[in-house]
């Protein structure tokens, strides 16, 4: 076998073996184009072994405003850091660090017992936000933590979502976490649900 060959075969392995991680963290059909070079048939078929059931349909999250809302907010700024560590670290590509980032975080998540909130598609989502300059990271003046926001939002004074709490933060919410856990939800649904829950 030519190196040629040899390198087409690893290099395809490599392209199933991410895939294959994106499917198990349950990515959408549109993340595993995105990051994979294979093509739409063979994500499918790929999906459809390891899920045993089709990918999902219908249209991504695509509004910036979520990852500005509280607690999407700080899990989002988690999983960006890491994200953004990894990339500066070491010599893994998006895909892999997109991959590894998530796992870090749901370790995280895991470990302090809290809800799933970043689910794998709205990561990559906040990823692609963060190139084209929609979206991006600004210190917290109390805690120089690095959070996201929007781009050209004045940020002079900024306080981040841990260290000025909503004063309704935990209370009401409670019966929330099962349906924040790695949900697609609307921010306009959220404060629909919000003005609700005030009136």
């Amino acid at each position: 076998m030519s190196k040629t060959a040899i390198k087409s075969v690893l290099n395809d392995a490599a392209q199933v073996a991410l895939a294959r991680a994106l499917i198990e963290q349950d990515a959408r059909l549109q993340v595993l184009e995105s990051e994979t070079t294979l093509s739409r048939d063979r994500l499918i078929r790929l999906y459809k072994e390891i899920k045993h059931k089709s990918p999902p349909k219908g249209m991504l999250p695509f509004s910036t405003e979520w990852y500005a809302t509280w607690q999407p907010n700080i899990h989002s700024s988690l999983f960006i850091n890491i994200y953004n560590a990894l990339i500066k670290t070491s010599e893994l590509d998006d895909g892999q660090a997109l991959v590894q980032a998530y796992s870090m975080y749901r370790e995280q998540i895991e470990a302090l017992g809290l809800p799933e909130v970043l689910s794998i598609t709205r990561a990559w989502r906040l990823v692609k936000f963060v190139d084209a300059g929609m979206l991006t990271t600004h210190a917290c003046k109390d805690c120089k933590g690095q959070f996201v926001v929007h781009t050209y939002d004045l940020l002079d004074n900024f306080v981040c979502g841990l260290c000025d709490m909503p004063s309704r933060a935990g209370k009401t919410l409670k019966n929330r976490d099962s349906r924040f856990a790695n949900d697609e939800l609307d921010v306009e649904e959220l404060n629909c649900e919000d003005q609700l829950l005030a009136a």
